[in-house]
């Protein structure tokens, strides 16, 4: 099944569109988009590649910064903070703390957000706080 994904270049370009075969070990993916066929994407030139559940997105809905109770995702994570160089912050739950690798994944602690998870290039973070529980 292929995943829904909105990649963040690290120069501020947006990629949209779907891809089966994003791995963190791996130094590409590609992402079939609706008007540029299938790109090619260095995961090094990224921001952070996220996993959507709808391509549209919805700039209304206001992020939570703090995770329900009785979360499911909340066992065996651990809440981090991250700030990317270009100003943006992200509160995230993530399975090891710190994480480990150039990419890693997380998960926005707001579940009623578009966002499923975020892979996220270590490259482009200035802050990395959190890992309590």
């Amino acid at each position: 099944m292929a995943n829904q994904v909105v990649a963040h270049f690290l120069d501020g370009r947006l990629v949209k569109g779907t891809s089966l075969d994003v791995v963190p070990g791996k130094p590409d993916c590609h992402i079939r988009t609706s008007d540029q066929g299938m790109v090619e994407v260095q995961l090094a030139d990224l921001k952070a590649l996220y996993f959507v559940k709808s391509l549209a997105g919805d700039s209304t809905h206001e992020y939570a910064i703090e995770a329900l109770a009785g979360d499911p995702r909340l066992a065996g994570s651990k809440r981090i903070s991250l700030t990317f160089k270009d100003g943006e912050r992200l509160e995230a739950l993530c399975n090891r703390y710190p994480p480990l690798g150039t990419h890693f994944f997380v998960l926005p602690v707001d579940s009623a957000s578009n966002t499923i998870r975020v892979l996220v290039n270590r490259a482009a973070v200035v802050e990395l706080a959190g890992g309590e529980q």
